[in-house]
């Protein structure tokens, strides 16, 4: 009888772990640190002894989240001594109330060893949709940045000290990067899921207006909140500046983060209820080689394409249906080398196949949504963000609204 009711006991609380659903509201893909001290120091992502209160906006809302914390590409473990989670009032400010201290395994403090992923305790909290959340992390010994999101289009605080707990932070200098922080979930309905956005510098919202967060994959998520009437997706920007499908950057270029096909484990299967992932991968595998990377590693249309079946067949093999993104255009931008009529080739070869080869679960056609009807290689005027590669905030609306809803079902 003890035996069985040891059992019983066993399988309710096994049940009762089970039954919690958790979802991603926002998410960012981490790249390495540069080597280089002098360029850690310039991009500000070197820390002794302070306070970094960085600022994200949730997709979906919860009553209920966890943090997530990566020492990816660390070289050496990093102690967090001391971290908080608040709503977000303006700027370094925090909503009177809101404040919650963060414990791991019910310590106050954490050591993450070098290139791993921790999670905090569950903290009760009420997260609405589409709103700011402060994550504030005391870092007290001398701490080269790791899980580094170079360009994150918002502004995040630093300041001296533990001030984790406090309103606001006085005199705090400022960076425009995520860092140690590259995730933030909530318990959601069994039927939930969380999407993916997987890609380059046009799916991290370059040349969007900072603190505005009007990346499509923002589009995409206010969209999907006005026609339900619950909380059921969380969408998920895991854009990476620069990104390739086949190559890592050089080491000038590390915050371009390795390729993507390396990356796909960590930034989209390793999310938490991921259901769907939208693919918008290789135009930089096209316009690097010959500006910022060698002519060596120039690709074909067919190597691009072998890659995104990859990135398919794995998706697939974990239950997640996987949408194709058409690469935008690009004739005419400003970038030296980039762009030539051979290069342009190749983006309409890709295209072709996404679009005609049945391969994905579904097309996005990003590239009809913001093209030239006269010219199809150039991007429409209104929606160019000034350097004729990348969409500016009226771009990125037009790709958000070009997303068919019908696909989330």
């Amino acid at each position: 009888m003890k035996f069985l009711l040891t059992v019983v006991l066993s399988c309710t609380w096994l049940c009762a772990a089970d039954a919690t659903h958790w979802v991603g509201t926002w998410g960012a893909s981490p790249a390495p640190a540069y080597g280089d001290a002098a360029q850690m120091l310039s991009h500000k992502l070197l820390f002794s002894n302070q306070t970094i209160r960085e600022i994200i906006h949730t997709s979906c809302g919860g009553t209920t989240v966890r943090v997530r914390l990566s020492n990816a590409y660390g070289r050496e473990a990093v102690t967090i001594a001391a971290a908080h989670i608040a709503l977000r009032g303006s700027e370094s400010a925090i909503v009177p109330g809101s404040d919650h201290p963060l414990t791991f395994g019910g310590s106050s403090s954490i050591t993450i060893p070098a290139d791993a992923l921790i999670l905090s305790d569950p903290v009760s909290l009420e997260v609405p949709a589409s709103s700011d959340v402060a994550i504030s992390l005391f870092l007290p010994k001398p701490t080269t940045g790791a899980g580094i999101h170079y360009s994150a289009q918002q502004t995040s605080y630093v300041v001296s000290g533990d001030a984790t707990g406090n309103p606001s932070l006085s005199g705090a200098t400022t960076i425009t990067s995520w860092v140690f922080l590259t995730g933030l979930d909530v318990t959601a309905p069994a039927s939930a899921a969380s999407i993916v956005a997987f890609g380059d510098s046009i799916t991290d919202g370059a040349r969007s207006t900072v603190d505005t967060n009007h990346r499509w994959p923002n589009i995409l998520a206010s969209r999907l909140l006005a026609q339900k009437k619950q909380n059921s997706f969380g969408v998920l920007d895991e854009g990476i500046g620069g990104n390739r499908l086949l190559h890592d950057p050089a080491p000038a270029d590390i915050q371009f983060g390795v390729n993507a096909l390396a990356r796909f484990t960590r930034d989209v299967l390793g999310q938490p209820g991921v259901k769907y992932v939208i693919v918008l991968e290789g135009i930089n595998d096209i316009g690097h080689p010959g500006q910022s990377a060698p002519l060596s590693e120039a690709v074909t249309a067919a190597e691009i394409i072998r890659a995104l079946q990859q990135m398919i067949e794995r998706a697939h093999e974990n239950g997640i249906k996987i949408f194709g993104g058409t690469l935008t255009p690009f004739s005419g931008t400003t970038i030296p080398g980039y762009f030539t009529p051979e290069k342009e080739a190749k983006r309409r070869a890709v295209n072709d196949w996404i679009r005609s080869s049945h391969a994905f679960d579904g097309v996005i056609d990003f590239d009809k949504a913001v093209q030239d009807p006269a010219h199809p290689d150039q991007m429409l005027s209104k929606y160019d963000g000034g350097d004729h590669l990348h969409p500016g905030d009226a771009g990125y609306e037009a790709m958000g609204q070009a997303i068919d809803l019908s696909l989330f079902q």
